[in-house]
């Protein structure tokens, strides 16, 4: 539907996520993938969207001066906001457990932001959803670690994974967005431009 509105852009998805990428594929939009190495390091007076929406426009800044007059970048960076602080992917396998034993039994946000760069101007648009975990036992947690390795992620967990089916009482808002993008706010963006 959308591949053929936008025949005169080139998308351009700066992400490494496979999660991402399938969005893009599932959206049935044509894309090529660029991808920059970032230090994800942003000023500690931030709180919330305010921390993925500067990381998301961060990501779009290393293409500065690289983009044809035809070509929209888009950057994408999520987190788990908890407690009042942000839940980045974990360090190692210790770090998962004690980030899943704090959202047991709670409920955090996870949030992105997605940043759409062209050479003439930068948008962003982020999106925040609501989740309740059930009470996680230290067995359920282990078995998550062993057997899914999610240190690739935010919060420590993915939702379309076996943690999700077994620990989520409840979501308030985009599903897609737990995932790592809000797909309906990124197709109703690229919708409107044409």
């Amino acid at each position: 539907m959308l591949r053929n509105q936008l025949k005169k852009y080139r998308l351009i998805l700066a992400s490494g996520s496979p999660r991402r990428q399938q969005f893009f594929k599932d959206l049935d939009l044509d894309f090529e993938i660029r991808l920059k190495e970032i230090e994800e390091i942003y000023p500690p007076e931030l709180n919330g969207h305010e921390i993925t929406t500067y990381l998301a426009k961060l990501k779009a800044s290393a293409f500065e001066g690289e983009l044809q007059p035809h070509e929209i970048l888009i950057t994408c960076d999520t987190i788990v906001w908890h407690n009042n602080k942000a839940l980045g992917k974990p360090k190692n396998e210790q770090d998962a457990y004690e980030i899943l034993k704090s959202l047991s039994n709670a409920t955090h946000e996870v949030i992105t932001s997605v940043c759409f760069k062209n050479n003439q101007k930068v948008d962003v648009l982020y999106e925040i959803t609501k989740v309740t975990f059930n009470e996680l036992s230290d067995e359920s947690i282990w078995f998550y670690l062993e057997n899914y390795k999610p240190y690739d992620k935010a919060g420590a967990y993915g939702i379309q994974e076996w943690i999700g089916f077994i620990g989520v009482a409840k979501i308030e808002g985009s599903y897609a967005n737990v995932m790592g993008m809000p797909t309906d706010k990124v197709f109703e963006y690229l919708r409107k431009l044409v």
